[in-house]
């Protein structure tokens, strides 16, 4: 298979298929008779597992991993699920944070709603942010206090 070839069949854009050759990821032949990389169905599996991969937020350097202990004959399903319990907590964390964001986010813009526009005279730069305040937020955004 070409590049096209294999991109069509495996869903994804013939820049994908050249970036996980550069990576290693994918060892296409050269055609001897026109010198145009050639896939085979082994490149097609490893081209389809990298993308579901990546989807589930596996890093490339996590996917080279699995794919070498893959190609070692050793199960990477133990380093699975490891790494993705470990991502798990971080999602869940980011999300909590983010759903922090939303509240103030919400707090500022309905108390926003009331406040007029100001001009920058030297002693502001935007009311709306100065003259806002979220205890909720408290120590969050604080720039850490050097003695």
């Amino acid at each position: 298979m070409k590049v096209k070839e294999i991109s069509t069949a495996a869903g994804v854009n013939p820049d994908t298929v050249r970036f996980y050759t550069r990576e290693g990821l994918l060892q296409p032949t050269r055609n001897p008779d026109n010198n145009y990389q050639q896939y085979d169905a082994e490149d097609l599996r490893r081209l389809r597992f990298a993308r579901k991969a990546r989807q589930l937020g596996f890093s490339l350097p996590e996917i080279r991993q699995i794919l070498a202990r893959a190609d070692d004959q050793h199960s990477p399903c133990p380093m699975v699920r490891d790494v993705f319990q470990q991502r798990l907590v971080v999602v869940e964390r980011e999300i909590a944070e983010l759903q922090q964001l939303r509240k103030r986010m919400i707090s500022a813009l309905a108390a926003w709603q009331e406040m007029p526009d100001g001009t920058p005279d030297g002693h502001t730069i935007c009311r709306l942010i100065e003259h806002w305040d979220d205890p909720s937020a408290e120590s969050c955004c604080e720039e850490p206090k050097h003695e």
